[in-house]
Formats: structure tokens, sequence, C-alpha cells
């Protein structure tokens, strides 16, 4: 530690965002970034603790305190080297994880955590830009094969550690590009896409094979998939929308949260879409239904297009601001998230649940809602939703559902492959990420549901280890 009392005189200060009237002019990153001095100091204000709960609460086992010290010495070198040790892609994760690791941050009993994830991002750009990163092809081959379904984090995070051990990768993507979520559904006000392509690059440079618009079930049938390799890991995502059962689903104007923000993307990306295929915001009065991530990126995503206005409704109850003595340090807070989409624009409202959408012309115009309450089951302990009668109706030209997902796509591949389903629909596996089909493991959503880019890193790096042991008997 090379200020043991840096956290006593130094606070904690993060970079902030981009001024809200210049970023929902475009869809640029919206962070800013502090000058490699302030940098310095906040990684200094870690006081690697005798137990570092940040590195307890990170679910890649990230050693935080020894690459913070790293940073404050400016060895980047170094800090780049221990991050991606345990991170394969920090870039993503110094972008867009949550930070478990503050939340567990001793500091963050006084509400002054480390800025761990901005340090993270920082050691990551600092090291592209000094030349420190570099493509590391193996230098040996195994002879055997391995066949990854999907390219979100859980994938690319499997292909890296199998190619990084010697054996020989393809990547099967259905959608034209690379990335899974990562492209196609994450905002690019919160990741640039040329952030994935630079990491794309060198993943090519080392000798992974990657296959766009190859849908496997239909395009390679899973019979042929298994003969031709010596193992298959399926990384396909949790790609079934949680929907709305209420009267009016039907009508024009409701759609899915990835419909508008997987097209977004493409528009960003220079893809020309139909005018009659086109889902805008511009115009018009946005209801998002749901309240998490997913919903404030609809948020975010529907100013930019020039929303007339933005409503945001979750029928769970408004967490607690600030504190909550339910979910003490050193676990997650269960509090108020606040993202800088809410900052742009938005009515959020809470214990709201949708009854009915109303339309005129077959297009919708109006949502009714009911207030609800949740009650405690003494006998049970449970939650049990209540519904009031009290009704209310909100104007709605565009309705977007955001409501999370349930499981992977059964139809096609996991039909062919014939693997075991657990009771959420996911694929089933054992500790070792193995499903009930020979030679076939499964990574990330699609065997735990949906989940954080961390979480799903953290995966496809297990899998790939499970899967090398496996090949290596």
């Amino acid at each position: 530690m090379g200020n043991p009392k840096a956290f006593l005189t130094i606070n904690r200060k993060e970079a902030g965002y981009r001024p809200i009237a210049d970023r929902i002019k475009d869809y640029g990153e919206v962070e800013q970034t502090l000058n490699s001095e302030d940098r310095r100091l906040q990684a200094s204000r870690c006081m690697e603790c005798g137990v570092p709960f940040c590195h307890w609460s990170c679910p890649l086992g990230n050693k935080q305190p020894e690459w913070q010290d790293r940073l404050y010495k400016n060895d980047i070198k170094g800090a780049y080297a221990l991050l991606i040790a345990t991170d394969d892609f920090p870039e993503f994760t110094g972008r867009v994880c949550p930070a478990l690791c503050e939340k567990g941050c001793v500091l963050n009993k006084i509400h002054e955590p480390v800025t761990v994830r901005e340090n993270e991002a920082a050691i990551v750009e600092r090291a592209f830009n000094e030349d420190y990163v570099h493509a590391n092809p193996p230098k040996k081959r195994s002879g055997k094969r391995v066949a990854v379904i999907g390219s979100g984090p859980s994938g690319l995070a499997c292909a890296n550690q199998l190619n990084q051990r010697g054996h020989s990768v393809t990547v099967f993507e259905k959608d034209e590009a690379i990335g899974g979520l990562l492209r196609f559904g994450i905002p690019d006000f919160k990741l640039n896409k040329s952030v994935i392509d630079r990491r794309l690059n060198l993943l090519k440079e080392e000798g992974i094979e990657f296959k766009t618009g190859v849908k496997v079930g239909e395009d390679i049938k899973a019979d042929d998939l298994l003969k031709d390799f010596d193992a298959v890991c399926v990384c396909i995502g949790s790609g079934v929308p949680r929907d709305l059962k209420a009267p009016g689903r039907e009508l024009k104007g409701v759609h899915f949260a990835l419909e508008l923000l997987q097209q977004q993307n493409r528009v960003v990306a220079g893809a020309e879409i139909p005018k009659g295929e086109r889902i805008s915001a511009k115009g018009k009065h946005v209801l998002v239904i749901g309240g998490g991530d997913t919903g404030s990126d609809c948020v975010g995503t529907s100013n930019r297009q020039g929303a007339l206005s933005v409503t945001q409704i979750e029928i769970m109850p408004k967490p607690p601001e600030g504190e909550n003595p339910a979910t003490p340090w050193p676990y997650w807070p269960m509090i108020l998230k606040t993202s800088s989409s809410h900052m742009e624009g938005c009515d959020r409202r809470w214990l709201l649940d949708t009854k009915e959408l109303k339309g005129v012309d077959g297009k919708v115009k109006e949502v009714v809602v009911e207030e609800v309450e949740w009650e405690k089951d003494p006998a049970t302990g449970r939650m049990n939703l209540k519904h009031t009668g009290k009704t209310e109706t909100l104007k709605a030209d565009l309705v977007l559902l955001a409501m999370g997902f349930t499981n992977p796509v059964k139809e096609g591949l996991l039909e062919q492959l014939g693997v075991e389903l657990d009771g959420r629909g996911n694929v089933k596996v054992d500790a070792a990420q193995r499903s009930s089909v020979d030679k076939v493991f499964a990574a990330g959503d699609a065997s735990t549901g949906a989940s954080l880019v961390v979480r799903c890193i953290a995966s496809g790096r297990k899998a790939a280890q499970n899967i090398h042991d496996f090949l290596m008997k």
C-alpha cells in the first residue's frame, strides 16, 4: 500500500457524466474520465484490508487491492497484468458492471468506497493507449476442437480461456456481428462498440474462429456439431423475454425492450431500417414497464430519440434511499438506484400493475394501471401481491416491456441436443457445468437465467476450465 493514510485525507471523486444537454443529442459514452493524477489519488484510497471484501464480492475474484496499488505507483503494465489474470474483458466490466466490489468495500460503510470500477476502466484504457496490450496466441495446439454457441460475455470468455489453453475454438453467432447483448443490447452510450471490436481483433489474432449469421439448430444441425467437435459449450443467453398478459397487448406500438435497443444499436452502427419497421419514440409519450437496468436503457434511448415524455413503472415497492437495514454491508444494498438515463428525464413510479392497454385504430394510446400493495404472509413469510382497485390511465404512444427474461430459447439447438432443463427452463448443469448430454456444457445466462455481465464472464471461465479437464482426460 503506497499511501496508508490516503483514505483519511482523500475523498471519493467520481469522473461524473457529460452534461445532459450535450449527451442526449448523441450516443457517445456518457461517462467522463479523470486525469491520470486524480485517478492515482483515487487508487491510493484503497486500504488493502486484511480481509478484502471487494475481492469476496466479485464473482471473478478480481484482486482489487493489488492492482489499485499498481495504479497508484503508475505501473500500468503490472496493473493490467493483474486485471487480465482474473477478468478476460476489464474494458467491458469497467464500463457496465454494477461494481459489486464497491458495495463490499470497507469504505462503503461511510458511503465513500474506492472508485474500483472507474479505476479498472482507466487501467485498461491506459494499457491499450500505452501499447501494453498485444495478441498472445498459444505456442502449442492440443488438436482438440471446441464449438462455443453464442458470443456474449460468457461465450467470449469461454472461447478465450480454451484458446489460451491451446484448443482450437470456433464461436458461432446467429446475429451479423459478434458480441451478443454487449453489442445488441447494451446501448452505445454505455458501451461504445469500438471497445468490443478492439478486443475481438486480438481474439482473432490469437486464433479464435468466429462465424456470424449462423443459427446452430437450423443452418447447422446439432448432430453434425457433435460429430465435428470434441466439446460444445452452449452460451446462447436467456433469450425469452417475460411478456405482458393484459388486454390490448396486440396493439401496435407495444414492443419488448430489446426490440428497441437492438434496433437502435444497429442504426448507430449504420444499418438501414425500413421505415415501416422503425421503432421510434420521437414525439411520443413513452411508457416503460419494468424498473431494472433494461428499463433504464429504454429511458435513455427514448430521450435520445426525442420522446415527448418518458414514464417508468414498477410493480415492486420503491427501494429505500441511501440505507437499507435489510441488506447491511458488505452485502449488495437493495436501495434506490438512479442511473444516468434517469437523470436525463423520467417520471419513475412504483407499486403499479398494468391492467389494460387501450388504442385508437389499432395503435396504443393509453395504459390503465392499478395501485398494488405487498403484504407478508405471517405463516410463510412470503410477500403476497394485493390489488387495491385504485386505477389510473396513463398516456402512452409507445409501450416498452422491460420485465426481464425467463429462459433460453428451447426451439432449435436445445431441442436437437436433447439436454435436460431445470425447473425454470434453463440448461441443467452439474458443478462442472456439464449438461445431461455427453461433451455438451453450458455457461452464462443459458444455465443460470438472466444475470450480470461479470457473472457471465466468471461462468464462461469456469466452463472453459472444466471443458479443458474433460478434453485432457
